[in-house]
């Protein structure tokens, strides 16, 4: 959005706090919905927590809750409530990391995923209600956490488990509800600084909330302004990415069977085909022997390998010590760890505004209005290549020259013509690199704008002698997104390395000096391939472009809710919540222009492409009491069933029904047993439906072919004999015992990914029970367990090269449908692949999630006030998870880095007077590297335990100031080797703030 469209919507919504006293903003804390237990108390002594829409006295629900409040952000010294989330042992921890697999650190979106099944199946809302999504691509419709005003969050409050009757799609692990508050006065002012013992990574954030109420209370107005930054971190920052770490055949290894591990590690990878000066080749390349080396003599047989040096001379190249294709341990190759950024940069902006007035009939009318302004920066997202690894027909192939290139000095051609005799009767050599200075910015960005606005109203309506609680509610969402990185204009390219000397002895653009006046080009500029550094400014500008995408998501909602008491039962009365919700939304995508034309490296054009659903949906709940009262018997204090049926009725994807059916038992007041099951749904989102076609150079994961995972999977054998067979009948493919596909550590195949109109609703069946123990015995001790079971069938899954291959080589009758999802060059290298969404995903979840509260009696024990101290933990057990993307085999990633099987918290509080002190244990167990990581096929088949400790503090100075500081992994713990996420990689960090109500 430009400076001058920002002022404009901010000057918009301060106009509109002036104008009507009661504006709105990042979502509304309406009454009904987003109460505290403190707050009800003032109002009728009801609450509705996430989960339900029914106002009850008792927090507790048949599901399992967990409460995450806006002080654990100040103890920890978060910045966004992604951070706090990542926290939550429940939900796979969202970061702006790479995975140096090949992919890039992205661009600072944050997502939340309860038990890993994805973050398209936990569903966000605010206050209660949907908010439009922020995410484009082949994905799901999630909202970044970077757009929530943390200065306004009351809690979070996370349902596990289930949550589609009562909300609707989206709902499979559970729902995140961000709860604001909508009571706040005065002016308040939070700053605060962070940075790491490494000197690197910092975090600034500030922040403004001011509040008000009017007119005797019955109105407020409260605004939030807040802004936070953090800048990329490289890779070369950290021990565990600077050590370039890859994994490659084990010469030692004898069989399967004999204690040896296939793969061996390797430090100071480098890719010893290519580096930023150039790497020379004749043909046939890529194999080492073609290696023109300085006296002709084959390489490894003595010969010493050739690059081009910055002075345009060819000098000697160190191809390190080769370790089959493409890596090599040391030596002047490109290093592993320069392929990405390990971080991402963020800068966040919002600005939110809530308001409400209560009229004297009762109802409150309240608005909403929201800006954020998220851009994340990738800082080596966008390098170009030219090399022996890419196919010729990506663009990216290695460069061909002759004696005749004009940049070649008389020398360089003597010397090369002495190494390679045929160059000087004019032969070919090629040029293999990595272009550091090519590209204007190697950086890429990615900006959402989400504005949202809501009117709501709600009140109380009495019939005969009852009261009965109604509430209307309109939400217009716009998310405007863009991806942006400049990127090589391949016919510009074509036409600037193809260099030649004009008459005066100028060194000019071929198509310039052809005497054919139609391909003259004024603005080409010729391109010197020879050595780092020699691009000059004028050929930088010709070929370089900017390429990206933008698009936009919008969403109306329109929420109409009627519910209270229907009539009494012996046990009490039996409450219900009738609700109808319209949803309408649609996106568009829009290539910049050089995507759309084709420009790029492979010429493939990228049509724009947009699509639209709605949904009507009617659901009905009711909460029916059993026993209880009068009607109490032993060992049944209290029974209550409640149940919620769904409708949908999806433009699209078509109609569905939805359920959920729970009961609560109170067997005393210490102890609540309590069980649901439901049937939940997510149905495909626009980008899934109507994402654009697009072609693409990128890595394909995983080829079980390769050497290093030809020996895993769910059926190693099948996979074994599938490859073997392909290999025999293709007798030019590399040698199977050492094959190494380039494209999964490298961006080398074309991939074509597109939406597919085809899709269905994908469905799972949730099961949870559980109980509460609070043991009169142990004053303020409170127990949690549950157990939560998913069964998903139809998976909206993205089926990518990985999952082709996948299915093709481990399946035992190979299907062309699934074999046919890639393309083999005539090495075997995997070239080309196609990726879109599909109705094939299963999923089975078992675990359980733990919660113990202690508020130790400390005045009890030392018979004075010495303070108050809180002791928490907070453990997940996941004892399985089998994820299928293709529907019929099964991989168990439980016990695994990706998802642990014990993932635990224990936070201690301490307060006294003006001082509070925390501490928080983070905990991760020794898990297997990857599933069927054995000795036999990994070095490192296990990882092991990871303990980080935080501690801060805080001290209130007067009652207008408060001060923190902090250090977050106090010990400096690093990740567990050999991974970058079993555990946190920016290590030691400090934070110091302050926060002054004026």
């Amino acid at each position: 959005m430009s400076r001058d469209r920002q002022f404009s919507f901010t000057a918009c919504l301060l106009a509109g706090v002036a104008a009507i006293a009661l504006p709105a903003a990042a979502v509304h804390a309406q009454a009904a919905q987003t109460q505290t237990a403190e707050e009800a108390s003032e109002r009728d002594d009801r609450i509705v927590v996430t989960g339900s829409r029914i106002a009850r006295p008792e927090v507790a629900t048949s599901a399992p809750l967990t409460v995450i409040d806006q002080q654990a952000l100040t103890d920890r010294g978060f910045v966004q409530a992604g951070q706090a989330l990542n926290d939550a042992t429940s939900i796979t921890p969202s970061v702006p990391q790479t995975e140096f697999s090949g992919g890039s650190s992205g661009g600072g979106q944050q997502y939340p995923a309860l038990f890993g099944l994805g973050a398209g199946r936990t569903l966000t809302l605010v206050n209660g209600r949907r908010t439009v999504a922020t995410a484009n691509g082949i994905g799901n419709p999630v909202v970044d956490t970077n757009s929530v005003p943390t200065g306004l969050l009351s809690r979070v409050e996370i349902v596990q488990g289930g949550g589609a009757a009562v909300y609707g799609s989206g709902a499979i692990a559970g729902v995140v509800n961000y709860v604001l508050r909508d009571d706040f006065e005065g002016v308040q002012i939070d700053a605060q600084t962070g940075i790491s013992s490494r000197d690197d990574y910092p975090v600034h954030s500030l922040r403004l909330t001011a509040g008000r109420n009017f007119f005797d209370g019955r109105a407020n107005l409260a605004a939030n302004f807040e802004w936070s930054r953090s800048e990329p971190l490289l890779a070369d920052a950290r021990p565990e990415t600077e050590r370039a770490r890859v994994t490659v055949a084990n010469p030692a290894d004898t069989g399967p069977n004999d204690g040896i591990p296939s793969l061996r590690e390797i430090f100071d990878a480098r890719f010893w085909s290519f580096n930023a000066n150039g790497v020379l080749f004749f043909p046939p390349a890529p194999m080492p022997t073609a290696f023109i080396t300085a006296d002709g003599t084959p390489f490894p047989a003595g010969g010493v390998p050739l690059q081009m040096g910055p002075g345009g001379m060819p000098i000697p190249y160190n191809p390190g010590q080769l370790a089959g294709i493409p890596f090599a341990s040391g030596g002047d190759g490109l290093r592993y760890n320069e392929l990405g950024a390990l971080y991402s940069g963020v800068e966040r902006r919002n600005i939110n505004v809530i308001g409400h007035y209560d009229f004297d009939n009762g109802v409150r009318l309240s608005t909403e209005l929201l800006w954020s302004h998220t851009q994340g920066e990738d800082a080596r997202a966008g390098r170009p290549s030219n090399t022996i690894l890419n196919p010729a027909a990506s663009g990216s192939g290695a460069i061909q020259f002759n004696r005749f290139n004009p940049f070649l000095s008389a020398d360089a051609v003597a010397a090369l013509s002495a190494a390679y005799p045929a160059f000087g009767f004019g032969a070919p050599i090629f040029i293999s690199k990595m272009w550091n200075d090519l590209l204007h910015d190697d950086s890429a960005y990615t900006t959402t704008e989400v504005y949202r606005a809501l009117a709501a109203l709600d009140g109380t309506v009495e019939f005969g002698s009852r009261d009965y609680d109604w509430s209307l509610s309109l939400s217009h969402g716009r998310t405007d997104g863009n991806t942006r990185s400049w990127g090589v204009w391949q016919s510009r390219f074509n036409n600037a390395i193809n260099a030649v000397l004009d008459g005066s002895g100028n060194i000019v653009c071929a198509i310039n000096n052809d005497g054919d006046p139609a391909t003259d080009d004024p603005a080409c500029a010729p391109l010197n391939p020879f050595g780092e550094g020699n691009v000059s400014q004028e050929a930088r500008d010709y070929v370089n472009t900017i390429f990206g995408q933008t698009y936009t998501n919008t969403q109306t909602n329109f929420l109409a809710t009627f519910g209270g008491t229907a009539f009494s039962l012996p046990a009490g009365d039996l409450a219900f919540v009738a609700a109808y919700e319209y949803r309408h939304e649609d996106a568009d995508f829009v290539p910049r222009q050089a995507n759309l034309q084709g420009l790029g490296r492979q010429g493939v054009p990228t049509a724009p492409e947009s699509g639209s659903y709605n949904t009507h949906e009617y659901s009905l709940e009711v909460l029916v009491p059993l026993i209880g009262g009068a009607t109490s018997m032993p060992l049944v204090e209290d029974l209550e069933f409640s149940g919620v049926y769904r409708r949908v009725e999806h433009s699209v994807a078509g109609g569905e029904n939805i359920w959920n059916a729970g009961l609560r038992w109170t067997v005393n007041s210490d102890f609540v047993l309590r069980a649901s099951r439901s049937r939940n749904f997510r149905a495909p989102n626009l980008n899934q439906l109507f994402a654009p076609v697009q072609t693409a150079n990128a890595s394909v994961g995983i080829d079980p072919c390769d050497f290093r995972y030809i020996d895993s999977g769910p059926n190693p054998s099948v996979r074994r004999a599938n490859c073997e067979a392909e290999w025999a009948a293709n007798p030019g493919y590399e040698p199977l015992p050492s094959f190494q596909n380039s494209s999964t550590n490298f961006q080398t195949a074309l991939v074509t990914t597109a939406g597919n109109p085809d899709l269905r609703n994908e469905l799972s069946d949730t099961t949870t029970y559980g109980f509460i123990f609070e043991p009169s015995f142990v004053p303020g001790l409170t127990i949690i367990a549950d157990r939560v079971e998913v069964d998903l069938t139809d998976g909206l899954s993205v089926f990518g090269p990985a999952q082709f291959l996948a299915v093709c080589y481990d399946s035992s009758t190979q299907s062309q449908d699934f074999c046919g999802g890639f393309t083999r060059d005539a090495t075997g290298q995997v070239v080309a692949a196609n990726s879109s969404t599909v109705n094939a995903g299963r999923v089975h979840f078992r675990g359980e999630v733990y919660n113990i509260n202690y508020d130790v009696p400390l005045d009890a024990l030392f018979s004075r006030d010495i303070g108050e101290l809180n002791l928490n933990l907070e453990a997940t057990h996941v004892s399985r998870l089998e994820t299928s993307v293709t529907g019929f085999d099964l991989s168990r990633t439980d016990g695994t880095v990706a998802q642990p099987d014990w993932v635990a918290r224990f936070d201690a509080r301490y307060t006294r007077g003006p001082v509070r002190l925390s501490y928080t244990l983070n905990y991760l167990p020794e898990v297997l590297r990857q599933e069927g990581s054995n000795i036999e096929n990994d070095p490192n088949p296990v990882v092991g335990n990871n303990f980080r400790h935080n501690v801060s503090g805080q001290f209130q100075i007067n009652e207008r100031f408060a001060i923190r500081g902090g250090v977050n992994n106090l010990t400096d713990e690093r990740p567990s080797y050999p991974t970058l996420n079993h555990g946190e990689i920016i290590g030691r960090y400090y934070f110091v703030g302050i926060r002054a109500n004026l």
